[in-house]
């Protein structure tokens, strides 16, 4: 169902339960409006709770208003569970540049939506993602690969709605804050985003601070640190105690966005190549991030952190595009889970006047090197040890002078020649 001509008793029969994803915002909110007044009767608004800013009190309002069943989904936990530890794992970063978000609450959505459908025998499920939203191919291709038999899209594809014709509308029935939106919002544990409205224009556009709320600067007592555990590639723990992810989560937003941190400016493509603007706050999901690279990089190899970064954009390619559920994606989550085993530690961040640094990383099993010096030293006895077993081999089994032997010009440590290296390193002679 791509159009607002699509809602008419002629192509539905409207008695029958029918299914919309609200998020209590400016187009679901005049979805449901046009279903109530096409002579829709049974009409279910599903708002799935993935930590958001929306308010409970205030879906009920406009739901009751217009004799709509208001369902809210608190799917918090499985969302945290199963898309954004994913996500984690995966390196979600769109093109080096921003966490997705709204990437790993649409297949959560498409999939609440689907089983409420189907409890109530409903034919038909609705959102109201349009053309410049990636949403629509999100929600479209989640629907498509869940398997639903029934009609399902937004009427906003085909058939957009002039803004002030929907404040217009909804104003007349009551919904008067309706006109006071000014931008698209969309929210949940992870990310809170803005786009369209006064944030069309890359080139012009002045984000109001009072858009943000996690990343508010907030007093301070001036420096502060913050350590993050993670086990096997997951966060378990902040400043030593343990707790759920839902819970490790708001308590980073809220102390990391004191600071101002995690604000992020970028632009997304449409399908055809267009790019349109986003803003997003998600102070966790920064530091998160960078704290689970930091532990990577500790306890990884070189050339399988290479492969895993080419494998992670695959991974967001296809959360991006809708594919979710599809194989590719769950492939490349298979390789980031086999990744996953051997990062554990902690990271401690120093957070003050909008900048952090980290204080320390500590792998359980590292592969970094604590000491140079005492590294150094150690490679060397241990290269004179496997000379002093195999002189005819010699130090790297090189020739015993050029190319390709240990000391200077290719020559071996301790044969005589004249290298410039003091023989006789931390009291042992060779």
């Amino acid at each position: 169902m791509r159009s607002f001509r699509d809602i008419t008793p002629r192509e539905v029969d409207w008695r029958r339960p029918v299914v919309t994803l609200f998020s209590g915002g400016l187009d679901s909110s005049y979805l449901l409006y046009r279903l109530v007044e096409a002579g829709a009767t049974d009409v279910h608004a599903v708002s799935v709770d993935v930590g958001g800013d929306e308010s409970r009190q205030e879906l009920g309002r406009i739901t009751d208003s217009l004799g709509v069943r208001l369902h809210v989904l608190d799917e918090r936990a499985a969302f945290a569970r199963e898309f954004v530890a994913p996500a984690i794992a995966a390196h979600a970063v769109y093109l080096g540049s921003y966490p997705i978000s709204s990437s790993l609450s649409r297949p959560l959505f498409a999939r609440a939506a689907l089983r409420t459908a189907e409890e109530l025998g409903a034919e038909v499920i609705l959102h109201t993602a349009n053309r410049s939203q990636n949403t629509l191919r999100r929600l479209n291709g989640a629907l498509d690969q869940l398997g639903f038999r029934g009609r399902f899209g937004s009427p906003y594809e085909l058939e957009p709605v002039h803004r002030e014709k929907k404040t217009k509308e909804l104003r007349a029935i009551g919904l008067e804050e309706m006109a006071e939106r000014s931008a698209s919002a969309d929210s949940n544990l992870w990310c809170r985003e803005f786009e369209s409205g006064i944030l069309d224009d890359p080139e012009n556009h002045q984000v109001p601070e009072s858009c943000f709320r996690w990343t508010a600067r907030r007093p301070t007592d001036g420096a502060e640190t913050v350590e993050v555990a993670f086990e096997s590639g997951v966060p378990v723990a902040v400043d030593g105690r343990r707790m759920d992810l839902v819970e490790l989560i708001g308590t980073l937003n809220r102390i990391v966005g004191a600071h101002g941190l995690g604000r992020h400016t970028g632009l997304e493509h449409l399908p055809g190549g267009a790019k349109v603007l986003e803003v997003r706050e998600a102070p966790a999901a920064w530091l998160l991030m960078a704290s689970h690279r930091h532990l990577e990089t500790a306890t990884l190899d070189a050339e399988t952190l290479r492969e895993k970064l080419h494998l992670e954009q695959l991974w967001v390619r296809e959360a991006v595009e809708g594919r979710w559920f599809g194989r590719l994606r769950s492939a490349c989550q298979a390789f980031a889970a086999e990744l996953a085993g051997p990062v554990t530690g902690t990271v401690r961040w120093r957070l003050a006047d909008g900048r952090t640094t980290t204080e320390s990383i500590v792998a359980e099993n590292p592969r970094y090197v604590r000491s140079r010096e005492d590294w150094e030293l150690a490679g060397v006895r241990e290269e004179a040890a496997h000379f002093a077993a195999d002189p005819v081999g010699g130090i790297g089994d090189g020739p015993p002078t050029g190319g390709g032997g240990g000391g200077a010009a290719g020559q071996r440590i301790g044969d005589g020649a004249d290298d410039g290296i003091d023989d006789s390193i931390g009291g042992t002679t060779w």
